[in-house]
């Protein structure tokens, strides 16, 4: 099993980065789990043919913590990919970070990972704060990898920048390694090589240049992924080649794996 966590600004296009990867993924004949840790709980939205899926600790609120069993949080997507929402508190009460740790401690002790057994699980973090309950995937050993998704613009840059001296600082304790980046283009003037000097800086690569196209919106505004959407179009090859870029960097091991069904 693979575990990626996949950082980034708010708004950056991660969770739509993120859920194209997990249908691409799935359509390689991978078992993909997609957990949204976004306060949020939008992650997998597209995933779901548009709906919002009862998060964890909205699920824990109703039922108590004693009551809640992995078909109340865990829900089959397109492609059977695997999808989970962490949630978040409620407004002004709480911390999100805490809920993310709460999620992924239900999970455990309900034995999600032995019972679905996924190939490659992905945790679609927010970046903008690395506090301790958002970075939880870089250090509690959830994750092995993180992916870092940007584009060429200052504050998505500083916080990519951010997210990679967490996951260095925490890499130093055997924790999950850096693996590189993903240009979410936002055709920034000269974007390509702010993004390529910035990840020379962080001691990254760019593994993948996702180009803006207007299918991702198309997509959207369906509730789908580009995979579902618009199986043959250019976005969708560019999200396979994605899924093999990340395959190639976080699991060589997997490419030669027999692809479950």
């Amino acid at each position: 099993m693979i575990k990626i966590a996949v950082y980034g600004k708010g708004g950056i296009g991660k969770s739509t980065t993120t859920s194209n990867l997990s249908a691409a993924l799935s359509s390689m004949g991978y078992r993909a789990m997609q957990i949204g840790c976004d306060p949020k709980s939008d992650s997998t939205k597209t995933l779901m043919s548009g709906r919002k899926i009862p998060t964890v600790l909205d699920q824990i609120r109703d039922k108590g913590v004693e009551h809640v069993h992995l078909e109340d949080i865990v829900f089959s997507g397109y492609g059977d990919v695997l999808c989970v929402e962490a949630g978040g508190p409620t407004p002004g009460i709480g911390c999100a970070g805490r809920g993310i740790i709460t999620a992924f401690e239900k999970l455990e002790e309900l034995g999600a990972y032995k019972r679905y057994r996924p190939d490659i699980v992905l945790y679609d973090v927010l970046g903008d704060v690395v506090c301790g309950g958002f970075a939880m995937p870089i250090r509690g050993g959830y994750a092995d990898h993180v992916l870092i998704v940007t584009s060429g613009e200052m504050m998505a840059l500083y916080a990519a920048s951010n997210i990679a001296t967490a996951v260095h600082n925490f890499g130093k304790r055997g924790y999950a390694k850096f693996s590189g980046i993903i240009l979410n283009a936002r055709n920034v003037e000269n974007e390509r090589a702010l993004v390529e000097q910035a990840a020379e800086e962080i001691g990254g690569k760019i593994i993948a240049v996702i180009p803006r196209d207007g299918a991702v919106q198309t997509a959207e505004k369906q509730g789908k992924t580009v995979l579902e959407a618009l199986p043959d179009s250019r976005m969708a090859q560019c999200y396979r080649d994605l899924a093999i870029s990340v395959l190639e960097v976080c699991g060589h091991e997997m490419l030669k794996l027999p692809r479950s069904v």
